[in-house]
Order: structure tokens, then C-alpha cells, then sequence
């Protein structure tokens, strides 16, 4: 089987997905070949009863030196835990450089790691020059603490004008973009229930971005719509109920009967197989729940598949 192209949202582990659950979970996605790993420094303070982040991180350092030497990648982010209980989103940590680094001293110190292999600008900080940020992010990069950086949940011309800035004063440029999206998309104009972060939605703009710059990773989030393509208990929220839907939901279920797959599963190899081939995070509260998403995640779909999946 081919390995997945999914990265494995530890959003919930610690808090809303228990510790035994959790670590079963991420036995089974290293044995299945998994890599990334992500997460974030204030994963999940809405669940905690400290009102702050860090349990996923803690969580996942305990199953880190729990099992020495396991092959995985790890992602995580800074910039949006709360600095106040009840805080977000309009109070958060930020992203001035010694927040950023203090902040990336308590994730390292979580995990149990000297070091990640990818390190986000969690949201847009409008208070921190381009320039700064191009200038934390770069140095972290230079230093050997991250391997690579990218930014999620800012618009794309934002992301031009980092990268453009970052190569003109020399430092490493973001090789990611992560953002909101799946086969299902909401009626234009509509809010999305459950993001309360502007610009947290991938664009047309994004995508194009993405197409023309392949050197860049696209990250996407929620790309099964928690659930809701495979569980008739989760219906669609109002701003997916529009014609459009429910021909792209024809057009799935098509494949997926076709396939032997989950509609859910069809989502993610259209998502890896796309042009631009964009990586899923998904999050799980099963190993059957990881299993499935695994073989979503290595299906490779045809052309004629991709053609009448886009064409709907």
C-alpha cells in the first residue's frame, strides 16, 4: 500500500480522546506507515478546565519516550493559545519573537524534543511586521530547532508577500500553507460555524497559489467535516445545504460504491490526488477510525475518478 499522505490530528488527545485510546491510536499509525504527526501548543484549551493548551503536546512527549526511536515527523504551531482563560480569540500569545521562542521552549519541553520537523505561524498576528516574522521564523529555521516553517490561517497574499520578503532579505521562506477545506464547500458569503478566525478558509486565490508554487506543502483541516460525510447523526451545517452539494455528494457516493471506499474516504484521496495535491490532517478518536482514514489517505484516484469528482 502506498503511504499515507495525511498528517495525524492530535487536536483532542489528552483531553477529549484519553490517554490509552490516544496511544493505541498512534501505535497503530506508525505501524501503518504514518509520518506527520500535528498539533499545536494551545491543543485544546477549550476542553481543559485550566482554560490553557499543552495537553496534546504533553501526551504525545509521553508516547514519544514511551516508544524510543519510532519513525514519525512532528508538526506543531504558536501563536494562538490564550494568554487569559476565556481569551480567544482576541487575546492570544502572538507571534513577537519572544513569545515565539519561549513559547517553542514549553512545546520542546512537552514533547521531549530538542527539535520538530515543521513549525507553524498558527494565525495571522497584525501587531508583528512581515519582516520581524520572516526574520523569528527564519532564525528558528538557522538554529536547527525547526526543519522547515509554514503559516496557517492567513490569506494568501499574505503568504506571497512573507515569502517574497523572507527570500529578499535571505532567510529560509515558509514551504507550508495550511488552511480549511474539503469537497464539500459552503454557500459564498456564509459565516462557517465553528471557525471563528478570519481568513481561515482556503481560497481560490490559495489553491492557485499553491498550483503555481509546488515547492510550497498545502495543509488542510476539517477535510472530512468531522465526520460528516459517512455519519448520518452529523448533518451538514446550514451553509453546506445549497445545490451544489448535493450534486458533489451524488458524484461521491458514485465513486466511493465504485471504489468498496467511504464517502469520507473518497474525500481524502481526492484531496491527495488533486491538482494541487494537498496533505489532510485528520483527526480520529479510534485505531478502526485511523485505519480507515490511512486507506483513504493512500487511495490513488484515476483521472476519470478526479475528473467526475471536480466536474460535479
Amino acid at each position: 500500500m502506498t503511504l499515507p499522505k495525511m498528517a495525524l490530528g492530535a487536536m483532542y488527545f489528552g483531553t477529549k480522546v484519553d490517554e490509552r485510546t490516544a496511544f493505541s491510536i498512534l501505535d497503530r499509525y506508525a505501524e501503518l506507515g504514518g509520518a506527520f504527526i500535528d498539533t499545536s501548543d494551545n491543543y485544546s484549551f477549550w476542553m481543559s478546565e485550566t482554560g490553557f493548551g499543552g495537553q496534546s503536546e504533553a501526551l504525545l512527549g509521553r508516547w514519544l519516550a514511551s516508544n524510543p526511536g519510532v519513525r514519525v515527523r512532528l508538526s506543531t504551531k504558536v501563536g494562538a493559545q490564550p494568554t487569559r482563560v476565556g481569551g480567544f480569540p482576541d487575546h492570544l500569545e502572538g507571534l513577537r519573537e519572544d513569545v515565539v521562542r519561549g513559547a517553542m521552549a514549553k512545546s520542546f519541553e512537552r514533547l521531549g524534543v530538542d527539535a520538530v520537523d515543521l513549525y507553524w505561524a498558527h494565525v495571522e498576528d497584525p501587531t508583528v511586521p512581515v519582516e520581524n516574522l520572516v526574520e523569528t521564523f527564519g532564525g528558528l529555521v538557522r538554529d536547527g530547532l525547526t526543519a522547515r516553517w509554514g503559516v496557517s490561517n492567513h490569506p494568501s497574499w499574505l503568504l506571497e508577500r512573507i515569502r517574497a520578503t523572507a527570500e529578499l532579505a535571505g532567510h529560509p521562506q515558509p514551504s507550508a500553507y495550511q488552511q480549511r477545506y474539503s469537497y464539500l464547500q459552503p454557500a459564498g458569503g456564509m459565516a462557517v460555524e465553528g471557525q471563528p478566525i478570519p481568513l481561515g478558509m482556503l481560497s481560490p486565490d490559495g489553491l492557485d497559489f499553491l498550483r503555481r508554487n509546488p515547492s510550497v506543502d498545502g495543509w488542510v483541516y476539517t477535510a472530512t467535516l468531522l465526520g460528516r460525510y459517512d455519519r448520518n447523526d452529523r448533518p451538514l451545517e446550514t451553509e453546506y445545504r445549497h445545490p451544489g452539494t448535493e450534486r458533489r455528494l451524488e458524484a461521491l457516493t458514485r465513486v466511493a460504491t465504485a471504489r468498496g471506499l467511504r464517502p469520507g474516504q473518497v474525500v481524502l484521496a481526492w484531496l491527495a490526488s488533486g491538482s494541487p495535491a494537498l496533505t489532510p490532517i485528520v483527526g480520529v478518536s479510534s485505531v478502526e477510525q485511523v485505519e480507515q482514514a490511512v486507506v483513504g489517505a493512500s487511495t490513488e484516484l484515476t483521472e476519470d475518478e478526479l475528473a467526475a469528482l471536480n466536474g460535479a
